[in-house]
């Protein structure tokens, strides 16, 4: 009983959000180009469906195309850092500082360079996304314990052997918890882009539905981003269960 009211209990919260946020605008008679209710936007959703799915292909395939560098090389970057103390040492304040800036500040710079379209949303979102894999990768490589290494050192195991048969399995759990935080922030940064340098996709539709007051079609596009955040979240945290079930408790009662 415990586990299925835990299973359940996100979708109570969202229901519960959405019934307030009906209630408040309809109650409070809230004006519809400041705060539409849920229904307004649903019915905006079946009327506008074929636009705002063409619209939210674009910026899905488009922050799965940043992602996917993003992984490439915050991995590649991180297993390198990681690995060594020296680069880690060195590599580390340049990136925090890389990541202080406002990728948002970016996008101009994209913009001249590949002109308006699809690639500086690309860009974008794997700027914004590829930090958290090279930390957490960095992280999980460089906190294997010197004693173990030791141990491993005097049985034989040269660094390559130490990296790849306990290092890399003992920061699996770290790469998968950044993959759950890079993939909404790549969606992040393809919104992003798109409402500045794009004329396509969620962010393109949201920014043309605000320029004409149409705050529901606005709303029916922030909720497309979050569904699409939520599903490819529990996608990751799903195949981190399974990749990495040794390094999660179960639930008191599970068998």
């Amino acid at each position: 009983m415990k586990v299925n009211l835990v299973k359940a209990a996100p979708w109570l919260v969202v229901a519960g959000m959405f019934l307030l946020w009906e209630l408040i605008c309809v109650g409070f008679e809230v004006p519809e180009f400041l705060l539409p209710a849920p229904s307004a936007v649903w019915k905006v959703g079946i009327e506008q469906f074929e636009p705002i799915m063409m619209h939210a292909t674009q910026t899905f395939l488009t922050t799965l195309a940043g992602f996917a560098i993003a992984v490439a090389v915050g991995l590649l970057i991180g297993m390198a850092v990681g690995s060594s103390p020296l680069l880690y040492r060195a590599m580390y304040p340049l990136l925090v500082g890389f990541n202080s800036i406002p990728k948002v500040a970016f996008v101009p710079v994209l913009v001249v360079w590949f002109g308006i379209g699809t690639v500086p949303a690309i860009l974008t979102a794997f700027l914004i996304s590829f930090f958290p894999v090279v930390v957490n990768v960095a992280t999980g490589l460089a906190t294997l314990e010197p004693e173990l290494e030791d141990v491993l050192r005097s049985l034989g195991a040269s660094r390559i052997d130490i990296l790849g048969k306990v290092g890399l399995p003992r920061a699996m759990p770290y790469f998968f918890a950044s993959l759950k935080v890079a993939i909404t922030l790549a969606f992040v940064g393809s919104v992003i882009a798109e409402t500045v340098a794009s004329n396509l996709g969620i962010g393109y539709l949201m920014m043309s539905a605000s320029s004409s007051m149409n705050m529901p079609l606005v709303f029916a596009g922030l909720i497309v981003i979050g569904v699409m955040g939520v599903v490819m979240y529990e996608l990751f945290a799903f195949v981190e269960k399974r990749m990495t079930s040794w390094a999660h408790r179960k639930p008191d009662g599970a068998a």
